[in-house]
């Protein structure tokens, strides 16, 4: 359905409801003040006040949110009466200015609430600036602010309120549609042709990649949306275990229709090659017939509400997937075909799963034996998860600290970009500070503040072109402009997560109207706004490249060996229990790597961005962080199966593995030593392949489709990929000795 498809491009629909409470806000506001009677002037004061009370309170809590807003109003009160006053008094503004964004950025290490009081000092301040408070105008603007901070807490508690539950909810339901969307595409894998093969390939990295996404964001916001700690371990698990299994399903069918194993990197590296069959499309046997029909019958177990999960279809549909987990009910096919029908089986049993944590215990009168099984299993693993404390990684003290070095930054370029800004009008020099301080949010390197100000003064450009045919068409028409103001602030917020640049572009046009409001509009405002915006981001680079500067490289070679670091956690902590050892938080692991991860992929955004000139260089950060991303979900293949051993019938732990994870630990080691410090010793370990290293003893093949034997293809492509880690960095290798390997 269209809802259901939009509902997952938004996960939680986010978006949908910072754009909503923000334009409800805002109009609410007008209104109100239209009523009293106030001027344009104070209506487009308390209209930016609503906003600005809206966007900034962050808090995940109900109260906490009351809070922040409470405290919020007598903020704004002092920051434009201080602008007022000061407004005649340009070294002393100017001075105060300064001291205002420093205080701003550097109290964000104090957390939401100090981040958001320091944002609406900053922005009241400004807004004071932009219609050019006076003194004699304070009692109408303190009642514009008051009406602003009133009608935004109207809308976020009453109109369109938000709990975290209600959050988590949505979010859920969007994984379950972006799970949806997966497997369908994993249906078109089956068929595709040569052809058609790199689109679908390309579609089933997007739907991977979102599904992790909606994974994560599950994640951040359990604490708050679940009743205690065991819930939100119970859901992340369940999670977790739906991801592994559907992204392995995919990995399945590529290597069911391949002439040999497919590299787990295709799903994450684009034009990654495929080793296809001579006819891509198999041939229409029984298998393949039914291969096809149980796709599309898990698409249909995970795209149903639970609400309409009653009948005994869809129990019969269960029953028959869960059955594939079971060696005697799988059809005779080669096998290829057969590890992708054990691949539904488990899938079907991570939805299960899935559904039993979020919407409790289903009817179970028409269970097989095999559904019995899966419900006993996933009973004792409740029983065993427990919740534990994870410690927070210390954060680093005086000017290595980012919130100090940002403050620091962005107060150098405030400075440079007030002389600039003023040469160049001393009327509208604040744009140029604005853009300074813009480009410092949410940034941790030279590199994004280069590219954020380069987004900024496109988006800035294309909207001023906006803002000239706009600004004609409505002329003296008031209710259009705010009405067409409204429009362009809830694209704003809309369109904010996926590209600064369009954001950037909406925000020029809906201020060439406000302009055209107070009655300050022409074609020279908007050129000098695109001045003051390019002079402004120039400011913010200098200042990041001269003040505590913190080079691209070196950002992403600190994350690199953080990801390393939590790689080899996850990996030897999963090794460890696997081989018998005590258990571990393996969830709380793998969450780190994953989160780190992401860190580092959006670190070395920078370094892939289509206009860097260094096309090498960039080829080289893609291979490298599609490596990592491949080790990452082998090394969370390996966890999942891990905190299995406790508590289940079908898995064992095997002795053996602990000498089999012995060289992936050391290879880990030798690349986080290299990453941390150039030149450093040590070569990384490419010997016989791990599952050679465990028939030494004279143990034989590990039968295909056995738990084991899954586990030894997940530990030998974790070697593989780390051993190939070691060219894209420059750490010496070892030669090999024997290329053979296990293949998943």
């Amino acid at each position: 359905m269209v809802w259901d498809r939009f509902a997952a491009s938004d996960p939680g629909l986010l978006r949908l409801t910072a754009g909503l409470r923000t334009v409800s806000a805002i109009a609410l506001t007008l209104v109100v003040l239209a009523l009293l009677g106030t001027g344009v002037s104070h209506m487009v004061t308390g209209a930016m006040t609503a906003m600005t009370a809206t966007f900034a309170v962050k808090d995940k809590l109900v109260r906490d949110q009351a809070v922040t807003l409470a405290l919020g109003l007598p903020v704004s009160l002092a920051a434009m009466s201080l602008a007022a006053l000061l407004n005649s008094r340009v070294v002393a503004g100017d001075l105060f200015f300064v001291v205002l964004i420093f205080a701003a950025v550097y109290f964000r290490r104090f957390g939401e609430r100090a981040t958001a009081l320091g944002l609406i000092g900053f922005q009241i301040y400004f807004l004071a600036l932009f219609v050019g408070a006076a003194p004699s105008a304070l009692p109408a603007l303190y009642l514009a602010l008051a009406v602003g901070f009133g009608c935004s807490a109207v809308v976020r508690f009453g109109v369109v309120p938000e709990t975290p539950q209600r959050v988590l909810t949505r979010l859920r339901d969007a994984f379950r549609m972006r799970l949806a969307q997966l497997v369908s595409v994993q249906i078109e894998l089956l068929d595709a042709g040569p052809g058609q093969l790199e689109k679908v390939l390309d579609d089933m990295r997007l739907r991977t990649a979102r599904l992790h996404e909606a994974a994560l964001m599950i994640q951040g916001r359990l604490e708050e949306g679940t009743e205690d700690a065991d819930k939100a371990a119970l859901v992340q698990r369940r999670v977790a275990d739906a991801e592994i299994a559907t992204e392995r399903l995919g990995m399945l069918l590529l290597n069911a229709r391949s002439v040999e194993r497919a590299d787990t990197l295709t799903l994450h590296l684009p034009h990654a090659p495929v080793p296809l069959t001579g006819d891509w499309r198999p041939a229409e046997d029984d298998a393949t017939i039914a291969l096809r029909r149980d796709l599309k019958a898990l698409h249909l177990l995970v795209s149903r509400p639970a609400s309409l999960d009653g009948g005994t279809a869809v129990a019969h549909i269960r029953n028959r997937l869960l059955g594939y987990r079971d060696e005697e009910r799988l059809p005779a096919a080669p096998s290829g075909i057969q590890d992708a029908f054990r691949g539904i089986g488990e899938a079907a049993r991570a939805v299960l799963g899935l559904r039993l944590a979020l919407d409790g215990p289903q009817d179970e009168s028409d269970d097989s034996p095999a559904t019995i099984r899966s419900r006993e299993e996933f009973d004792a693993e409740d029983i065993a998860l427990a919740s534990s404390e994870t410690p927070e990684d210390e954060d680093p003290a005086g000017l290595r600290r980012p919130t100090t070095r940002a403050a620091f930054q962005v107060s150098v370029g405030s400075v440079l970009a007030m002389i600039g800004g003023e040469l160049l009008s001393d009327q509208r020099w604040y744009w140029a500070v604005l853009t300074c301080w813009v480009v410092f949010l949410n940034t941790a390197s030279t590199g994004e503040i280069l590219i954020k100000g380069y987004r900024r003064l496109l988006g800035t450009l294309l909207g001023a072109v906006a803002g000239v045919a706009l600004a004609g068409l409505v002329g003296d028409h008031t209710w259009v402009s705010f009405a067409l103001v409204l429009v362009f602030i809830f694209a704003m917020f809309f369109t904010a997560p996926l590209s600064y640049a369009v954001m950037s572009f909406f925000v020029t046009a809906m201020l060439g109207l406000l302009y055209t409001l107070l009655n300050s509009y022409s074609f020279d405002v908007l050129v000098l706004r695109i001045e003051e915006t390019a002079i402004g981001a120039a400011c913010g680079v200098i200042a990041a490249v001269l003040v505590l500067p913190v080079r691209t490289d070196r950002r992403t070679d600190e994350l690199l060996g953080t990801v390393l670091e939590r790689l080899g956690d996850v990996a030897s902590a999963a090794v460890e229990q696997l081989s018998g050892g005590p258990a571990s938080d393996l969830l709380s692991k793998a969450r780190g790597l994953d989160t780190a991860l992401d860190e580092l992929r959006d670190s070395t955004n920078p370094l892939t961005y289509p206009i860097t000139p260094l096309r090498g260089r960039r080829r080289t950060v893609r291979y490298l962080v599609a490596l990592l991303e491949t080790c990452a979900y082998h090394a969370r293949s390996l966890a999942a199966t891990a905190e299995l051993v406790p508590h289940s019938r079908t898995i064992a732990a095997d002795p053996r593995l602990h000498r089999a994870g012995q060289r992936i630990a050391h290879n880990i080691q030798v690349l986080a030593a290299h990453v941390e410090e150039e030149g450093a010793r040590g070569e990384v370990e490419s010997g016989a392949s791990i599952a050679s290293t465990l028939r030494d003893d004279g143990s034989g093949t590990e039968p295909s489709g056995t738990v084991t034997f899954r586990v030894l293809r997940h530990l030998q492509r974790l070697d593989e990929g780390v051993v190939g880690l070691a060219r894209p960095l420059d750490v010496p290798v070892a030669e090999r000795t024997d290329t053979k390997a296990v293949r998943d």
